[in-house]
């Protein structure tokens, strides 16, 4: 009985790890100026955790963030997103797998700038399938859970760095995302709206 409840955990704790990366590496260049951007990175993610990779410019973060986001492949080694080998997949599952499982919250913002903040937020889920009116209640329902209820029609220049960055974070959750990726997304901003950021993404993490 002991041991089948312990291959039990066993398993649960398998389905329950929602990122893998096993022995990934990831080389630019040949000898003798081949650089080593990672070098043999094994790591697991299980579900509902709040991870932070820390390290200084050039240790290879982003390089990362790229494997895990299917942005960039692996030299060498396997990354997994729920049970699924990312580099079995072809470039319509890979855009499905982008689509609906990963949110992407970049450094620079990156949402567009002819858009309004809910044209932004609306876009991905018109792009899973949503109808458009579907896609715009949803998204002003998001930009109001971010504090930009009173600001859902104005395009990026009408807006404040913190608030982009509360649009990108609006657009990563707008498909109810398995994992939310993170680019040094406070880099751009000051000292207590980088704080505000951070604390937003902890309180939607435990809104869930």
């Amino acid at each position: 009985m002991a041991d089948n409840q312990k291959n039990k955990d066993a398993i649960a704790a398998q389905k329950d790890i929602v990122i893998r990366a096993l022995d990934v590496k990831r080389h630019y260049g040949q000898a003798p100026n081949l650089t080593r951007a990672l070098d043999g990175v094994t790591l697991d993610v299980h579900r509902g955790e709040y991870l932070s990779i820390m390290g200084p410019s050039g240790s290879g973060k982003s390089t990362l963030f790229n494997m895990i986001g299917g942005i960039d492949s692996p030299t060498e080694g396997m990354v997994f997103i729920d049970e699924i080998d990312v580099a079995q997949l072809d470039s319509f599952e890979l855009a499905w797998m982008r689509c609906h499982k990963i949110g992407y919250i970049f450094q620079s913002y990156n949402i567009l700038p002819v858009l309004t903040a809910l044209e932004n937020v609306s876009l991905p889920m018109l792009f899973a399938g949503l109808s458009a009116d579907d896609a715009r209640d949803k998204a002003v329902g998001i930009l109001r859970k971010v504090g930009l209820g009173e600001r859902i029609f104005h395009r990026p220049y009408e807006l404040s760095g913190g608030q982009q960055q509360r649009v990108a974070v609006a657009r990563a959750i707008a498909n109810d995302p398995v994992i939310i990726l993170a680019d040094e997304p406070t880099a751009n901003l000051d000292v207590r709206t980088g704080k505000e950021m951070i604390e937003l993404l902890v309180h939607l993490k435990n809104t869930e």
